[in-house]
């Protein structure tokens, strides 16, 4: 009683909070009352819920996706190439795995470009999209502890959403390394093509300057090469003699290249340096169109893939 007149419950105030008293405008038993309680606090709820889900529908639906560059180093040694493949062991799979368990995402990063089984790379670029707000230290930090050591993210950089590793690359620089010493060391014996053999280095790079510019290298291409077209453009492409590490070396940077392209050039440079092949045969091998008419494919082990250009 206030005031000399009965109280009663009245369903006045925020959800979920207790009752409170005011003025009786009419009586209530305490069955009713506990109904009506439980009939509009239900109402409530249901109508939070959807209010909820269709908040949540709508942010799903307007998640922001942030695309990530990579520049990887790894050693291609026991890895069957960069491309993903069922039951094998590939850098694409193993990054994949690696932002999996991270963020939980399932995403497959595309790279500048498939390198071949036993390929290594100092320079390779992937890229991929994120929902996952993920600070770009801490992102190349938690990579680094999940991939196995042989694979090392160099850097990871958010980038505009247009940037795809592949389509958006410009150029590339490609080094073929040969050991030129009596004895190959052991530590050395994966990364270079031991040839200790005579080669007259000068006209190999004769030879090399032969394919400057652009042309159709079907002849330099791999027979199974799946590109739509074989013109490409070299912007370099030359011998280079580091005597004090008993290594030449066969650089090479040029707008796109061919499956096996790489060292298909270097097979034939070779066959040139050994006296097979003439180096003005260059421009007759090009010509041709035909994969019999150049040399050998030289080992993967010896391949490098340098660097990446972009516009940005």
């Amino acid at each position: 009683m206030r005031h000399g007149r009965p109280m009663t419950l009245d369903f006045v105030g925020a959800p979920w909070k207790a009752l409170r008293w005011k003025p009786a405008i009419r009586s209530m038993d305490l069955a009713s009352i506990s109904q009506c309680r439980l009939r509009v606090m239900l109402q409530r709820a249901a109508v939070r819920f959807r209010t909820l889900a269709m908040s949540t529908e709508q942010g799903t639906m307007q998640t922001e996706m942030f695309t990530w560059k990579l520049v990887l180093a790894y050693d291609g040694s026991e890895f069957h190439g960069w491309q993903v493949q069922p039951d094998r062991a590939t850098v694409q799979g193993e990054l994949r795995d690696a932002l999996l368990r991270i963020t939980g995402e399932d995403v497959l990063p595309q790279g500048s470009g498939r390198t071949d089984a036993g390929v290594h790379a100092l320079g390779q670029v992937a890229s991929f999209a994120l929902a996952a707000p993920i600070p770009e230290t801490n992102l190349a930090r938690a990579l680094n502890r999940k991939l196995p050591a042989s694979i090392r993210v160099l850097s990871a950089t958010r980038v505009t959403s247009d940037f795809h590793a592949r389509h958006s690359a410009q150029a590339k620089t490609y080094e073929y390394r040969i050991f030129r010493g009596e004895i190959c060391p052991p530590w050395r014996a994966r990364y270079v093509y031991a040839l200790n053999v005579p080669l007259d280095v000068d006209a190999m790079q004769r030879a090399a300057a032969r394919v400057l510019g652009v042309h159709d290298f079907t002849s330099f291409a791999a027979s199974d090469s799946d590109s739509a077209g074989h013109v490409r453009c070299l912007h370099a492409s030359q011998w280079i003699r580091a005597e004090e590490d008993q290594l030449l070396l066969y650089r090479v940077h040029g707008n796109g290249f061919l499956h096996h392209m790489v060292r298909n050039l270097v097979g034939t440079f070779l066959e040139v340096g050994r006296g097979n092949v003439e180096e003005a045969a260059i421009a007759a091998i090009l010509e041709a169109r035909c994969r019999e008419r150049a040399g050998p494919t030289a080992p993967a082990r010896g391949l490098f893939l340098v660097s990446v250009d972009y516009d940005h």
